[in-house]
């Protein structure tokens, strides 16, 4: 029986040849993948990977969730496949890719979807047994051959690299045990993460400019959560930060420039390296942007047509080629994207491609184009000869006299206009009163009105905003002071120097002199001159300072001593709270104010004077904008006036004033503004020298103190309302 040469062994040999002719350093001799192919056996399937000699050991292994894969490594082993994916058919298996470097060959079987696997050698080959999962937790399948959870035949001592962890923190998740940052000998950045087990799985991928790896089945020790600079290392990578989140961690690896990225993890760790991209990368990043995945071709003067038919086995892409497609192309390809290929051969061949879903159509330019063209100039000439239809279209938003301009809006370039929806035969009629557009125009064209409308005619959001302004204020007053004084008796009783009043000596008390002196019988008066001291306290507030008066009579010498003590304090408090709301439209402008106007004169250009009104209201003045993340960017101008003291010109007014944008969460609160002010006066006044006395010092002063305090804060808070108005 003739034995079928399959692709993948004559790519083997094709490797070996070349290998030989080039002096590779290592030779078909060595140990080396020869080829990989699947079958299916019952509910399982085998991935065999065929080597030149017998492995003497079991390789290390690893399995993804996702995406499903298995990666097995080969240490000190090459490669005669070459570095690429290989195509396998199968209900689990999809593909396989096979990587080299100078220490070992990796050997990645892509999965439709997780799987238990075993590893078995026999003979030259290493079998790969696969079977689906039971349920939705994989579960590894035992053998005798090699364990679930390991591809070594011998059990790992406690505490090895790739033993169980015990759980963190009491999540019931083995811990990572490190992060490391190293330098490499080429410049590149190497993130060394140790993981606890072989279960650990992680994601890899580019978000914007940054790298994410999100790790599975781990928990995060509390050293590890923060963030590694590491600019000092001069790599692309500049900063590292490692985070726990809802069960998850993920690490965020932020380069800089132009870099690219590789990862790999062995048993217990996962290495990823970011290097910077050379000068030819660079240049080829900046024209093209290429994703399909990688592919190595060496094909000497085949025919086009067979190259393309290579592209759509390894793609599973139809492809239709032309007729008029001819010529060769010799290739030689080492891990490049497919579509970076396929590009290389239609520049080099003059070719244009068109794609429909799964089908690419490949032609020489000039046919596609002419064929392009004349589907155009058929769809005018329709257009032209096409009946007229008429469509009404009832609009529940829009305004119908709005829309019909819109439609029938031209532009320069082709007939009709390049900015006209209707074509030159169509026309439009907007009737207000029942809002509806009542459109004709041909059958295509009235297609896209429909589309167009769909879009146009949809209900605006609204945004109710709330402004708080809130005024506090509060005032302190206090003053103390005193008097002081006496007088002889004998001269207020109309006696002489040397008339003697009868008595003893008497104190007597008071609210003040008057009171003081009354009490004793001499009188009730006392001449201002007789005050040695004369700094009462001030009154506020409209009320008079509360005072104390103590006289002492002698009647050895017939004189009084009057001395009168006066205090006043004050405290007050004071807020004023005013709230403005107002309902607006997205992107439009809404106005809500109460006040006064106030009338004054004004003069007039003939000279006489006429009467104006200016102002002094509590207004909001807003314009919102619904962003597309749910957040509200607000253009605010916020104004509260007042009527203050009136002056010979008439009223003054109290302006408070802001006027800013500002970004804010739906339904937040943000204070957008504030003004806060503080008056405080000390006034002393007193006699020389006595009233610098400590205690009676007191007796001889008059001492204020006010303070005044005034704070305006301005809140605002925006809430989307009637989200759901406009859904269909």
């Amino acid at each position: 029986m003739r034995k079928k040469i399959t692709p993948a062994r004559w790519a083997a040999c094709l490797a070996c040849l070349l290998s030989t002719l080039l002096g590779a350093s290592w030779s078909c001799a060595e140990n080396s993948v020869q080829a990989i192919t699947a079958q299916r056996s019952g509910n399982s399937e085998q991935v065999r990977i065929e080597f030149a000699q017998e492995l003497t050991a079991l390789p290390k292994a690893f399995a993804t969730r996702n995406p499903a894969r298995i990666a097995l490594d080969f240490p000190g082993l090459g490669s005669a496949l070459g570095m690429g994916r290989i195509a396998i058919t199968q209900t689990l298996v999809d593909s396989a890719i096979v990587a080299q470097s100078d220490e070992r060959s990796r050997v990645v079987i892509n999965l439709r979807q997780p799987a238990n696997y075993r590893l078995d050698i026999v003979g030259k080959s290493l079998i790969v047994a696969l079977e689906p999962l039971a349920g939705a937790v994989p579960t590894q399948i035992p053998t005798a051959s090699v364990p679930a959870a390991s591809v070594s035949t011998a059990p790992e001592p406690a505490g090895a690299p790739g033993a169980e962890a015990p759980a963190a923190g009491g999540t019931g998740l083995a811990p990572i045990g490190d992060i490391q940052f190293r330098r490499g000998s080429d410049g590149a950045g190497r993130v060394v993460v140790s993981l606890p087990g072989r279960q650990a799985s992680a994601d890899v991928r580019q978000v914007g400019s940054n790298l994410v790896v999100d790790f599975s089945n781990v928990s995060l020790p509390e050293r590890l959560r923060k963030k590694l600079d590491v600019t000092d290392f001069a790599t692309p990578v500049q900063a590292i930060t490692t985070n726990q989140t809802a069960g998850r961690v993920r690490m965020q690896i932020t380069p800089l420039g132009a870099w690219e990225h590789t990862a790999y993890q062995t048993d217990t760790e996962l290495v990823l390296e970011v290097r910077a991209l050379s000068q030819d990368s660079k240049k080829t990043a900046s024209r093209d942007s290429f994703t399909g995945e990688k592919l190595s071709l060496n094909f000497q003067s085949i025919d086009v047509r067979q190259v393309l038919q290579v592209i759509a086995d390894f793609t599973n892409f139809n492809v239709v080629t032309s007729d008029s497609v001819s010529g060769s192309v010799t290739l030689r390809v080492q891990n490049v994207p497919w579509d970076q290929i396929l590009d290389i051969i239609m520049r080099s061949k003059g070719l244009a491609m068109r794609k429909n879903g799964n089908v690419l159509w490949v032609a020489p330019k000039e046919e596609i184009a002419a064929k392009e063209k004349l589907e155009f100039e058929s769809q005018i000439s329709n257009e032209k000869i096409e009946p007229l239809r008429t469509q009404a279209f009832q609009l529940n938003y829009a305004k119908a006299s709005d829309v019909a301009p819109q439609l029938m809006a031209t532009g320069s370039g082709a007939e009709g206009g390049a900015g006209r929806i209707l074509s030159a035969r169509g026309s439009v009629i907007a009737e207000p009163r029942t809002n509806q557009l009542f459109v004709t125009d041909v059958a295509n064209k009235l297609d896209q009105v429909t589309q167009l409308i769909a879009k146009v005619d949809v209900s605006v959001r609204q945004v109710l905003i709330e402004a708080r302004i809130v005024e506090a204020s509060s005032d302190f007053a206090k003053n103390l002071g005193a008097k002081l004084g006496g007088m002889d008796v004998r001269a207020s009783r109309g006696g002489d120097g040397g008339y003697q009043v009868a008595g003893e000596n008497r104190v007597a008390f008071g609210t003040n002199y008057a009171n003081a002196l009354g009490s004793t019988g001499f009188g009730s008066t006392m001449d201002a001159s007789s005050n040695f001291v004369n700094l009462p306290a001030g009154g506020s507030n409209g009320f008079t300072a509360a005072s104390f008066a103590v006289t002492l009579f002698s009647a050895a010498s017939n004189r009084v001593l009057a001395l009168e003590l006066s205090a006043l304090e004050s405290d007050g408090r004071g807020k004023v709270v005013s709230s403005p709301r107002v309902i607006a439209y997205d992107k439009t402008k809404a106005i809500i104010e109460q006040g006064i106007e106030i009338p004054y004169q004004m003069a007039t250009s003939s000279g006489a004077t006429a009467v104006s009104f200016r102002k002094a209201v509590l207004k909001l003045d807003v314009v919102p904008q619904i962003t597309p993340d749910g957040n509200i960017s607000l253009e605010l101008d916020v104004s509260k006036d007042s009527v203050g003291t009136l002056t010979a010109s008439g009223p003054s007014i109290n302006t408070k004033h802001i006027k800013t944008q500002v970004l804010v969460d739906n339904g937040g609160t943000v204070v957008i503004g504030g003004i806060y002010t503080e008056d405080q006066q000390e006034k002393d006044t007193k006699v020389p020298f006595l009233g610098d006395l400590p205690g009676l010092g007191m007796l001889f002063k008059n001492k204020s103190k006010t303070i005044t305090k005034n704070e305006t804060l301005v809140f605002i808070t925006p809430k989307l309302i009637n989200e759901m108005i406009g859904t269909r």
